[in-house]
């Protein structure tokens, strides 16, 4: 059901201010960066390894991440789980009891279908299942 930990979501106020720590002290490599106007957010992908680091600013007040800032300040923002056949996952939480945030797939960054599960359902922590086409 699982693969693999996907990637890790941490909620900055400034990719320009938040980047030269993981770019340069950490030397992780800068994947991309991408505006998610869905989302209202624009992302960077790092590569930790087997796990990318996903670095989200948000660009409007408006966005979930520009809430969460406010609200938790920055820093972890969800986990996201890689996965086949996201709607047969979505699927199975449901028929588990999980309460979905998506009850169908949205569009992610770099072209990944996403769903989160609500933080009540897993002991307070954003779980995102993303599905990678190709």
């Amino acid at each position: 059901m699982i693969k693999k930990v996907d990637h890790i979501g941490i909620a900055v106020q400034s990719l320009e201010t938040a980047l030269p720590f993981y770019t340069e002290v950490l030397k992780l490599p800068l994947l991309g960066i991408e505006d998610v106007e869905s989302q209202k957010v624009r992302v960077a992908f790092l590569n930790a390894g087997e796990t990318k680091l996903e670095l989200l600013e948000p660009t409007t007040e408006e966005s979930t991440i520009a809430q969460f800032i406010k609200k938790r300040g920055e820093g972890i923002h969800h986990i996201a789980l890689g996965v086949n056949s996201i709607e047969e996952r979505i699927l199975e939480m449901k028929e588990n009891g999980i309460r979905m945030i998506d009850e169908v797939p949205r569009a992610g960054a770099g072209g990944a279908h996403i769903a989160f599960m609500h933080p009540k359902s897993a002991a307070g922590v954003l779980v995102e299942l993303c599905e990678k086409k190709g």
